[in-house]
This record gives C-alpha cells, structure tokens and sequence, in this order.
C-alpha cells in the first residue's frame, strides 16, 4: 500500500500522515467546491444562448444546493459507515460525470439533472462534513488549526477558480470553462484512491497529539441513514443545535447564494465586466484563505460566541453597503476584503461550538445537519435574488435584506454558552 509505504518515510522526518491526509483533503475540498461556484460563471452566457430566465437558471441551482443541503446530512454518516476513500471516490466520480455531461446540454432539464441533481447530491456527499471528520479522526491537536485550513480550502475552490473559469468563458465558450475543474476533480480521486486511509490505526498511526493508537469506531448498528437521523433526534433535543443551525442558514444565505451565485451579474448590472467582477471574487478568496485559517487558530482560543458575532457582524454591514457603492475599482476592492475575510470564517467556530457539545465522533454527523441548513439558506437566497433581479430589475432588495438578518444572527449567538471559555473562567 503507497500509503503504508510513505507514512514512516514521513515520520522519520517529523511529518505525521495526519498532514498528508490534510494535503489531499484540502486539494479536493477545493476542486469539488470549485464546480459548485461555476453556474455564477455560466450564467450569463448560459441564458443569452438558450433565451432562458434568470429565475429558470437560478431555480436549477437552487435544486442543487436543496440537494447539496438534503445529502450533507447524511454525509458524516456514511463517512463513517463507508470509509472515507469510498465515500470520496464516489463523489468525485459524480461530478466529474456531472461537468462533462454538462458540455452536452441543451435543454433546461439536462441543466437541472447535471448540475442540480448529480452536482448536488455529489457535493453532498463531502461537502465541509469531510473536512470535520478528518480533523476530528486525525487530529487531537491542532483541530481548530486544520479546520480552518480545510474550510479555507472549500471558500477558496469557489472564489480561487472562477477567475480562469470567466476568462475561457469569455474567450472560448461557457462550455470550455467547465473542462478544467473537471479534470481536477478527476485526479482527486485518483489521489484519493492512493494516499487515503480511513483512520489512522490503519497505517499503525495514533492521531495526530495522541501517544496511544485508537482502534477504529464501528457504527454500532443501522445503516448510515439511520445513524444521521439518530444523531439528529439527539441534537434536536439541545438549544445549541438550533442556534447554530439557524445562524448558518443565514451564513448560507449571505454567502453560496447571493454572493457566490449572483456577484458577477450584479456587477454586470452596474457596468462591470465578467472577467473584472470574477476577479474580485478571487481576491476575496485570497482574504477568505488567511482569514479562515486565522479564524481557525482564534477558536482554539477565544470565545467562539465573539468570534461568530463579530463575521456575522461585518457581513452585513459589507452586504448593506454594496448596493450603495460606485462599484468602482476601490469600492469593490473593499467589499471583497472585508467580506473575504470572513466568507466562511464561520465554520472553525461552529464546528468548536458544536464538538463541545456532542463530543468528536458525533459532531461530523451532527454538523451535517448544521451544514445542510446552510445550503438550504445557500438555495433561497440563490432563488430569491435571481427572482428579485427578475422583478425590480435589481439586486438591490435581496442584498440590503440579507444584510440586516446577517445583524440578526450576531445577536443569536449568545443564546448559547462558550462551554470551554466558561470553564476556563471558572477555573482558580
């Protein structure tokens, strides 16, 4: 096995496997979210070929973030019934189907089955509960730290990426645009299928901060549907779970959807070209990568309430501000810095708040959930400006609107207790 073979090749250099495990995880955490930020890129041109509607374009997309939003749940799950190669060789293995088949389309349902229903469910299927269960399976140490690492990775496959996806768009079709991150996608499962292992007891490792090697945890009973729903019978019963799971829905409403989705037509609205309001997007995604690891190494720390208060704070104030700028170059500059900056910074405290609670092995599950109310906030806010846009003829409403909830969710967070920085208070 290639993975027996460089994991003492790595110790002897002080390297644990666990970091090796981060390296491909970060790689496809970027290239399977990448394809999810492509219909921002495929929109316009989309529409102008097939004469369709924003609202039909925007509806097929928010299938696929109700279906991004319906598997995640269950992703944990089968991470842990499955495996993790299987898992995500599969995925990949989707939506690398899902992006060719999509070159081939010419109907609005073979827009609806590739990228809303194979995309969405692959997406699913990984998605930010992959990057939890590694953190939590590898790592005793430095979890907040790979966190933020891993979920830098999911913000910056769909900011990073979009740039070179405008400019083939542009220059080459909508079509060519879709091939590379396919590819990508495609030598992540081969890496996957190479160099991953499921825990580290299968390469004789302890996890990473762990002198003693833990045997792998079996799902005790049911298949992975009914471990998911299990775990979410327990959670439903907590006042954390619906505080987080709220509070993301609206993370998710101010960031797949509205942003992600509808930034570049936005900016064509006020004169801005694809190419120059992609790259925008990519400098929010270099923001975004220090901003979430950094947010990562800070849950560690402080209190996650603070921390969540203050990104879901700048969010909307950046979010109410936007429609109102000159959508100049300095204008845009400072919204993709300060709305970079926390684009997902959200998740490594989340995830902290919600591992206080149910413990490591059940929060890949239970943040599933969270997760999936993210996307379903993701698909209404993805509908509901492509509607707004259809209506008024403006994005205007739909971005002040979810500026204030963005205000909103700063206030939830306290419904709930920091658990270690109350101990840590207590503490003589």
């Amino acid at each position: 096995m290639l993975a027996t073979s460089i994991a003492p090749w790595l110790a002897r250099r002080g390297i644990h496997y666990g970091w090796m495990m981060v390296a491909i995880t970060f790689l496809t955490t970027v290239c399977t979210s990448a394809a999810i930020s492509l219909p921002g890129v495929m929109l316009l041109p989309v529409i102008g070929e097939f004469n369709w509607g924003r609202a039909d374009f925007a509806g097929a997309m928010g299938l696929m973030l109700i279906l991004f939003a319906a598997t995640a749940p269950f992703g944990g799950a089968m991470l842990l019934h499955y495996g993790l190669r299987g898992v995500v060789v599969t995925a990949t293995i989707m939506a690398t189907l899902a992006l060719f088949a999509s070159t081939l389309m010419t109907a609005r349902w073979q827009l609806w089955v590739t990228f809303g229903l194979l995309l969405g469910t692959s997406a699913g299927m990984v998605a930010l509960t992959l990057s939890t269960t590694v953190a939590y399976r590898w790592f005793v140490q430095r979890r907040g730290l790979v966190m933020g690492i891993l979920t830098a990775g999911f913000a910056a496959g769909q900011l990073t990426f979009v740039p070179a996806s405008a400019w083939l768009a542009t220059h080459y079709g909508w079509r060519m645009a879709m091939l590379p991150v396919a590819i990508a996608i495609g030598v992540c499962a081969l890496l996957y299928t190479l160099l991953a292992r499921d825990w580290p007891a299968d390469i004789g490792l302890a996890p990473y901060g762990e002198d003693r090697i833990q045997p792998p945890i079996i799902a005790s009973a049911g298949n992975a549907i009914t471990l998911s729903l299990a775990a979410l019978r327990e959670a439903a019963a907590t006042r954390i779970f619906w505080v987080l799971a709220g509070t993301f829905f609206i993370c998710g409403l101010s960031t797949t959807g509205v942003v992600s989705q509808h930034f570049i037509p936005f900016c064509a609205d006020n004169g801005v070209t694809a190419v120059m309001a992609a790259s925008f997007l990519a400098m929010m995604g270099v923001f975004n990568f220090s901003g979430t690891i950094c947010s990562g190494w800070l849950s560690d720390r402080f209190d996650n309430r603070v921390l969540l208060a203050c990104y879901y704070g700048f969010r909307g104030l950046s979010l109410i501000w936007l429609p109102f700028s000159n959508f100049d170059v300095v204008s845009l500059s400072m919204f993709a810095i300060f709305f970079g900056l926390d684009f997902v910074a959200t998740i490594p405290p989340t995830v902290k708040l919600a591992a206080q609670y149910f413990g490591p092995t059940k929060t890949p599950i239970v943040f599933g959930w969270i997760f999936a109310s993210h996307q379903v906030g993701g698909a209404v806010s993805t509908f509901v400006a492509g509607l707004s846009r259809d209506v008024w003829a403006t994005y205007m409403p739909a971005y002040f609107a979810i500026g204030l909830i963005c205000l909103v969710a700063a206030i939830t967070v306290f419904a709930v207790r920091d658990i270690r920085m109350a101990t840590a208070g207590a503490a003589p």
